[in-house]
């Protein structure tokens, strides 16, 4: 088992930045990859960028050039730091590990409770 805390979510002006974190706990050595996600009201949840262990990483185009995820100093925290927000962006943004099994295959997703970014026109 894994639990994730996110913080940093907050109201912001359009251009304006935001850092979110996440930090995980419990079964941390099992994780394979962190990553955030966002979801909008009515509206499905989105990747928005994801990294794995050996540093890699996958962001969404709406994203790109826009948003930075990085580990901490320990691969259970993971962070997001959003630059150039746009109006669009407002969402709940979800903190999420994926982790292994003994035998180095998949295990699980494991969630945070969420965090909202609201970015005003």
């Amino acid at each position: 088992q894994v639990q994730l805390v996110e913080s940093g979510g907050g109201l912001v002006q359009t251009g304006g930045s935001l850092r979110l974190s996440c930090v995980g706990s419990g079964s941390i050595f099992r994780i394979r990859s962190m990553g955030w996600y966002r979801q909008a009201p009515g509206k499905q949840r989105d990747l928005v960028a994801t990294i794995i262990t050996d540093g890699s990483v996958n962001y969404a185009d709406s994203v790109k050039g826009r948003f930075t995820i990085s580990f901490g100093n320990t691969r259970n925290t993971v962070f997001l730091q959003m630059s150039s927000l746009k109006p669009e962006d407002t969402a709940v943004y979800y903190c999420n590990a994926a982790t292994v099994a003994r035998s180095g295959g998949y295990d699980a997703d494991y969630w945070g409770q969420g965090t909202q970014v609201t970015v005003s026109s």
